[in-house]
């Protein structure tokens, strides 16, 4: 999927091999760099193409790098493909393992201040993260509720709020960014010992 923030320039089709090798070296530059140092020239040169040619394909370092950081992510389990518990289980587990790559753990700090105040980058940020795991997830929850699986007043906005921001914080108190198994299992029980509903297998 085409990011939200990219549009079409007039003229000759765009090359998309230009559009992956200047991803492809955000990514490495990111990590290698961090992101307040990081620059449109630098990721440019890398990708061996000009600056006016990233910024005809994103707006600013700030759309480039999130694109980078968290490319469109596959669909999260169907709804109603398991027990409740099951998927809760592999939300948690795909949050983790989005946000403890090394590229999305370097672009996260500058990215979030970026966020704040630029509406239309947060909203290519959440729409990114709707179009796979989350937005599944969320559909998951309502039949949930809808079922009796899950509690009635339970929020699936909150739900998965929760378990994005539960990531963030212990990968903040985690230096190493290991969050293992044993993590995703404790954030997984506490999460549904509060969400099963009396219908809930």
């Amino acid at each position: 999927m085409a990011s939200p923030v990219q549009s079409a320039a007039p003229g000759r089709p765009r090359d998309p091999r230009i559009d992956q090798a200047v991803l492809r070296a955000a990514e490495e530059l990111v990590v290698e760099v961090g992101y307040a140092d990081l620059t449109v020239g630098a990721i440019a040169e890398r990708a061996g193409t000009t600056k006016p040619a990233v910024y005809r394909r994103w707006p600013g370092k700030a759309y480039l790098v999130h694109e980078a950081a968290f490319p469109d992510l596959a669909p999260g389990p169907a709804p109603d493909d398991g027990p409740l518990a099951d998927d809760v289980r592999a939300m948690v587990a795909a949050c983790r393992d989005v946000f403890a790559r090394p590229v999305a753990r370097a672009a996260l700090p500058g990215l979030l201040a970026e966020v704040v105040g630029d509406p239309v980058l947060n909203a290519a940020v959440l729409a990114r993260f709707r179009a796979g795991t989350w937005g599944s997830m969320h559909e998951r929850l309502v039949r949930a509720v809808e079922s009796g699986e899950a509690r009635p007043d339970v929020d699936p906005d909150v739900l998965i709020e929760t378990v994005g921001g539960a990531t963030l914080l212990a990968l903040l108190n985690r230096p190493d960014g290991v969050l293992g198994d044993d993590w995703v299992e404790s954030l997984s029980a506490l999460l549904l010992g509060g969400l099963l509903g009396p219908d809930s297998p």
